[in-house]
């Protein structure tokens, strides 16, 4: 096989991974988005309370990590293997379609995933401002 075969697969590889992580978290049970939003505020209204009290904070239960934590590291690897190994195959002056097609896929997966993390940061930091909009209800008794 050659430089840019492997390459080629590095490259679909690291897309592919991207693409399980989007898709792959909302297979796992979780609840309405509707009971995750009024947790959050029932912890900010809690430790607000304890703040506000002088109570020490209490020690937060460590989370298991998720195989979900380890592909979202793995497809931004395989997108720089597949950059590099497709330099090499450019190098060997191999077909110039592995090369091409590999930088492709290596750049578009760690693109796509840079993208995709700054969707969330956005939405994230959106719930995080009406949140805090309405805190004056979460105070409320």
């Amino acid at each position: 096989m050659k430089w840019g075969f492997w390459a080629v697969m590095a490259g679909a590889t690291a897309l592919i991974l991207v693409f399980a992580q989007f898709i792959g978290p909302t297979f796992e049970a979780k609840p309405s988005a509707a009971s995750q939003i009024g947790t959050i505020a029932g912890e900010i209204k809690r430790s607000a309370w304890l703040s506000f009290l002088g109570f020490p904070k209490p020690e937060p239960d460590p989370a298991p990590v998720s195989i979900w934590n380890y592909v979202a590291m793995a497809a931004p690897v395989f997108g720089v293997m597949a950059v590099v190994l497709s330099l090499v195959s450019g190098l060997l002056r191999e077909n110039w379609r592995y090369p091409v097609y590999a930088t492709s896929l290596g750049v578009a997966a760690i693109v796509f995933q840079f993208v995709w993390w700054i969707a969330l940061l956005v939405a994230g930091v959106i719930l995080l401002v009406a949140i805090i909009e309405n805190i004056g209800d979460i105070f409320s008794f």
